[in-house]
């Protein structure tokens, strides 16, 4: 590949200029003590001297320089060849200094980049590898019973099915979520909007969850009686996972024989304010920042015997970013919690 060789002959001529300026003054000074003094010898020795150093300096920065300017490029450009080798060289030492320094910056932030991309992927994988294993060791625990024998009593074996088909519905689950949280972070958010009643979809997600609910006998419910549609102008499908997710995460977080309580509030003329409120355990503040980071659990070990992946709230706040929407986080411990976000009204 020909490298382009930028000419700049500033240094050149400002150190002519020195050179003919000390010259000249020696010269006049000779002459002025031989009592020779003659402006125009001092003139054409003056511009005799200017042109001979500015072609001598010239010429030994394009080759003598330039030698050593050019290696810099070409070490540096074996790192990063887009970045040095679309430019022409220059011997001007400032520019050269400010690109070898915006190039370090930039160095600089792409290994950092680089370091926090291998930390999460470190992180992610060990995730994976610990939420996978617990289902897959249970489903295989309960197979290989059947297999020694197990299977002949017709009792047991429903049993074990049954808490095999469990653990493959959590893998399910867990595979779900990954795949969800890879496309959004990946802005694969395809959103399909439309107007919907949010009462209407929220009954729905009661529905789904109530017997979850009943399980810890915890009761579903609305702040007040809503006698009309309230519509809202969203994704039905996403919002639907971010209620259950909200929901669920309010269940397996609350006391036994406690209450989830969803509440909507006009925000503004556009927006509305969707409330969902919890008795549990609460939050202490520290954990709150947080809470929307993939695999993050307060209860390191609660969450995991309910079955969660540990990635629903990373999901909702994905999908409300994706709405251009804000999700609110707060708690008290001991007293419950309250995620609330926004959605635009039709």
């Amino acid at each position: 590949m020909t490298v382009k060789f930028k000419k700049t002959y500033r240094f050149a001529i400002k150190s002519s200029l020195y050179i003919t300026g000390f010259s000249v003054a020696t010269l006049s000074i000779l002459l002025f003590l031989l009592d020779q003094l003659s402006y125009l010898v001092i003139a054409g020795f003056g511009f005799s001297v200017a042109l001979f150093s500015f072609f001598v300096i010239q010429y030994r920065v394009e080759h003598f320089i330039y030698r050593r300017v050019k290696k810099i490029y070409d070490d540096v450009s074996i790192l990063d060849a887009t970045t040095f080798r679309n430019q022409p060289i220059t011997t001007d030492m400032a520019t050269l200094t400010k690109q070898v320094k915006q190039f370090a910056r930039d160095k600089k932030m792409e290994i950092e980049d680089l370091k926090v991309r291998e930390e999460y992927r470190r992180e992610f994988i060990g995730y994976v590898s610990h939420e996978l294993k617990t289902p897959l060791f249970t489903v295989q625990g309960y197979l290989e019973t059947l297999l020694d024998g197990a299977i002949n009593d017709i009792e047991v074996r429903d049993k074990y099915l049954e808490r095999a088909e469990n653990g493959v519905e959590r893998l399910i689950h867990i595979v779900n979520d990954l795949d969800m949280i890879t496309k959004l972070e990946a802005g694969e958010l395809n959103l399909e909007m439309e107007h919907f009643n949010i009462v209407e979809l929220i009954q729905h997600v009661f529905d789904l969850l109530e017997m979850k609910a009943d399980q810890k006998n915890i009761i579903l419910l609305f702040d007040q009686r809503y006698l009309h549609p309230i519509s809202v102008f969203a994704d039905k499908q996403k919002m639907q996972q971010v209620l259950i997710n909200l929901v669920v995460n309010s269940i397996k977080y609350g006391k036994a024989d406690g209450s989830t309580e969803v509440a909507l509030e006009d925000l503004t003329e556009h927006k509305l304010l969707i409330r969902i409120k919890d008795n549990g355990e609460g939050i202490e503040r520290q954990y709150i920042p947080r809470l929307f980071e993939r695999f993050f659990r307060v209860d390191k070990t609660g969450s995991r015997a309910d079955g969660g992946s540990g990635l629903g709230l990373s999901i909702v706040k994905h999908i409300l970013e994706g709405h251009g929407e804000k999700i609110f986080v707060d708690s008290q411990p001991g007293q419950g919690s309250e995620f609330s976000f926004t959605l635009e009204k039709s």
